[in-house]
Parts: structure tokens; sequence; C-alpha cells
């Protein structure tokens, strides 16, 4: 069994792949002040809930957002596993060509769900991974990385909105009933989710404009569920695409070694 383990500014999110299977996904909280050895603890004891045998892991691949964890979280599947996990990074085999200024800048996470969606529905597309940040990402055709846009996430939004005012309480992101809100915390949430919606569908317009068609939309990411709904965009949704993409990447580079 090969681990993927995507860390995330919020959310750690690790898989299990059989082959081409994924058999279980699990999620751990992000927390940078954690060592290596609560780290193993945690991977242990989740993996075995989650009724994986841990002997028959082989090996694990990481991608990271999170650079003060990679090393971390590494340690912490030698402790738990005995296994050298791979790094996505510079020297890692993708497969994915990137048309941008500064290729080595583009996140591990971007490149992963780019590999999963060219993989499992074709290229030509745009993909939408909203997490803490939301990023719309065109993937031409070939597979070929031509660029994102990242956008604040919802949360995010919501948390400053409380943050920077004197009145406005933290409340948790679901979407009203209405657009137009009747009270402080349903106006929140008017904003917070179907902004979100707006903003991804006012990106999303603007992507096929500049690509000169429309093309076939992807969505991923934590929030995917809450703020997909509301799109005016026909999305597929698929919340384990950075997972898929580390299994495939895992794949290329046995191949090549």
């Amino acid at each position: 069994m090969i681990l993927t383990v995507d860390i995330g500014n919020t959310i750690i999110a690790v898989g299990g792949f059989e082959g081409d299977m994924l058999a279980f996904v699990v999620r751990l909280a992000t927390n940078i002040k954690e060592t290596s050895h609560e780290y193993a603890a945690k991977l242990d004891s989740i993996l075995r809930l989650s009724d994986t045998e841990t002997h028959s892991l082989t090996a694990a691949v990481i991608s990271s957002v999170v650079p003060q964890l990679t090393g971390t979280i590494r340690e912490a599947l030698k402790i738990a596993f005995g296994i050298d996990a791979l790094s996505v990074g510079p020297g890692v085999k993708t497969g994915i060509n990137i048309h941008c200024d500064d290729p080595s800048s583009v996140g591990a996470d971007l490149i992963c769900v780019s590999v999963a969606a060219a993989k499992k529905y074709g290229s030509p597309c745009i993909i939408v991974d909203m997490g803490t940040a939301t990023k719309i990402i065109h993937l031409g055709k070939n597979g070929t990385f031509e660029g994102v846009a990242i956008l604040p996430g919802a949360e995010i939004s919501l948390s400053a909105l409380a943050d920077r005012t004197a009145q406005l309480p933290h409340i948790a992101l679901t979407a009203p009933d209405s657009a137009i809100g009747k009270n402080t915390i349903d106006s929140m949430r008017s904003g917070a989710v179907f902004g979100a919606a707006a903003a991804v569908d006012g990106m999303i317009d603007r992507f096929f404009f500049e690509i000169g068609e429309a093309l076939p939309i992807i969505i991923t990411g934590g929030l995917a569920g809450t703020v997909a709904l509301h799109c005016r965009h026909t999305m597929h949704r698929d919340d384990d695409l950075v997972l898929i993409g580390l299994n495939e990447i895992f794949k290329k580079n046995m191949q090549q070694a």
C-alpha cells in the first residue's frame, strides 16, 4: 500500500492506495508546533482506527504547502512506519509542463491536482481547488499548466471580516436560505458562501474569455461541497484530486527508477 500525504494550511489529508484504488482517507488538523513523534503517534493511531494494517505500507509520497511541516511529517513517517517518503518538488517527475514565469514557484498541491485531472478527466480543463485559499487553474492541451488565479478562501474571508470589525461575530461557514440577509448572521453567510460562488463563476468567465472557449470544470478541496452547489457553472466535484495526483506522481517516479 502507498501512503499519500497532503499537508495543507488547515488540514493534513492522508490516503492509502492499493494500485489505483483509494482504500481510505483520514484527516488531521495542521499544527506546526507538533513534533515528529507526536505526528508519528497520531498517524499510527488513526491508521489503525481505519483498520489499516500498517505493516502493509510500502512507500509514501508527500505534497506540502507548509514548509515548516514537511520535514516533520517525513520524520514522523520514518518513525511510525520505517518509510522514507518522496516529497513533490524540484527534481521529481510529474509529467506536467509548467508554462509560468518561475515553474519552481508553483505549489506542490497545484501540480498534484493537475496531474490527477489530466489523468482522470483529460485536458484542457479548468480546476477549482477550494481550500484555505481558492485556486483556479487552467490546464492546457496535453496537460500543460498554463497558469492560476489565487483568491482568499471563503473561511479566510469570513474570519477576516470578524477579526477586523467591532461588531461582527465569528460564525460557521454555511449557506443561508437567501442571498438577501435579514439578520447579521445570514448576511455574513450570504456574503461568504454566495460571494465565494460568484467569485468562482466570475473568474471562470474571465478564464473562458481569455482562453477563447469554454472548458470542462473540476472542483475539489475542503470547501468545494459548501460552495459548488451555489455556482452557476456546471462542475464535476472530486474531493480526492491531490491524493490521486500524488499516487500518479509516485508511480511515474518508480517507473523512472
